[in-house]
């Protein structure tokens, strides 16, 4: 038997990629995975996009390219951060595969083994999944509707050699919380207090339906520390695989390096044709369709909830992105009710267990409403409310507390 590496054996398969494989059977109603609407897809421009690019460029767009990225999609991506208020030239910028690359990246860059991470409590399995491969400590600190409780990161940060802060703060995966002003300015300051640099995943904010848009860290940031990662998956599809990473000079170009030693760089051919398909397209109408669509199935969502849960069931109802997070009753654990759920009721969602690093509350759940028609949403929660009721009767009779 082949001996594995350490960093290798130490990471554990993601929950929510084996309950897909489940969920990917026709007769199930899948809430599981964080997925957009295919539907929504713009695949008529997108083939479009390709066959210009093939015709006008296809040499060029086929052979090996710069690892930085195609010059004229960083220069996009530069304008979009300018837009935000973060001033930023395409030198600023690396194209990946998919922001999930830069997460990897960044830690191959800044994390020792044994390194300490801050992460909020929950937060995204597959960053959890980084850090563990890179071999890295991670401490979880709460947060609650407003984001990361910031008195509990200064402990965390007086205590502990911090070498990198990791969130979301828009529509966060897997609890829909987006980061209020306050919160982002006091997680700045802390971070330049204490030197400590701050890996800001952004992959859903485009997908905002409702209240009003706040700017990045990067925007808030003038020490260097924040480094900015996004995507163009939520936007236009996931199967292109073009992310973006932006960071100051001083870790970028490492980052450039260990990029050049993973995989030479991202698609020559996909790079370009988002630059073909962003000069005809009218992205801005795209997205407002996206945000309509998912506005109507994440209410629709929230009100089943709200409608036929079990009493005392809590549930955040977000801004924008693809995910509910449902916390219910004590005494439902939602891991060992999953089989009965796809079994018997044919209908998965993602266990709220895996996404915690620690205080895990095993009665929670993650609820994917994008990729739902709203058909499927009402009858999926109606079942779901079946399986969670009657586990908590069973409880009930059963004399557990509850």
């Amino acid at each position: 038997m082949m001996r594995l590496a350490e960093r290798t054996s130490g990471v554990t398969p993601s929950a929510v990629r084996e309950i897909l494989k489940v969920a990917e059977q026709p007769e199930v109603r899948s809430f599981a995975g964080g997925l957009p609407a295919p539907e929504l897809f713009p695949v008529d421009a997108i083939a479009q996009a390709h066959a210009r690019v093939l015709v006008m460029n296809g040499p060029a767009a086929l052979q090996y390219s710069t690892t930085e990225g195609y010059a004229p999609l960083r220069e996009w991506i530069a304008s979009h951060f300018a837009d935000k208020g973060a001033p930023t030239t395409a030198d600023d910028v690396l194209v990946t595969n998919g922001s999930q690359q830069g997460i990897d990246l960044v830690s191959r860059v800044l994390l020792d083994p044994g390194a300490v991470v801050v992460t909020e409590n929950p937060t995204y399995l597959a960053a959890l999944q980084v850090f563990q491969a890179a071999q890295a400590k991670v401490v979880a600190v709460d947060s609650d509707r407003e984001g990361m409780q910031l008195e509990a990161l200064a402990k965390v940060l007086a205590t502990h050699d911090v070498r990198l802060i990791y969130l979301v703060p828009n529509f966060a995966n897997p609890t829909g919380v987006t980061w209020t002003a306050p919160r982002r300015a006091g997680l700045i300051a802390l971070a330049q207090a204490w030197k400590v640099p701050v890996l800001e995943d952004d992959p859903y904010g485009a997908i905002r339906f409702a209240g009003a848009p706040l700017p990045p860290l990067a925007a808030m940031d003038d020490a260097g520390l924040v480094i900015s990662l996004g995507t163009f998956s939520k936007m236009l599809a996931p199967g292109l695989r073009i992310g973006w990473l932006r960071a100051p000079a001083a870790v970028r170009k490492h980052v450039v390096v260990a990029k050049q030693a993973t995989d030479l760089h991202s698609s020559s051919l996909a790079q370009r044709a988002v630059v073909e398909l962003l000069a005809r397209f009218d992205l801005e109408a795209h997205l407002n369709r996206l945000r309509s669509v998912y506005r109507e199935r994440c209410e629709l969502m929230f009100e089943a909830v709200r409608a036929v849960f079990p009493p005392g069931t809590k549930c955040l109802k977000p801004d924008g992105g693809l995910f509910l997070w449902v916390e219910l009753p004590n005494g439902v654990d939602t891991l060992s009710l999953l089989t009965t759920a796809v079994t018997q009721h044919r209908v998965a969602y993602v266990p709220g267990a895996p996404f915690f690093v620690d205080r895990v509350r095993s009665n929670t759940l993650r609820l994917n409403f994008s990729n739902c028609q709203p058909k499927d949403i009402v009858e999926g929660m109606a079942s779901l409310s079946r399986v969670f009721g009657e586990a908590l009767s069973a409880g009930a009779s059963a004399g557990s507390p509850l």
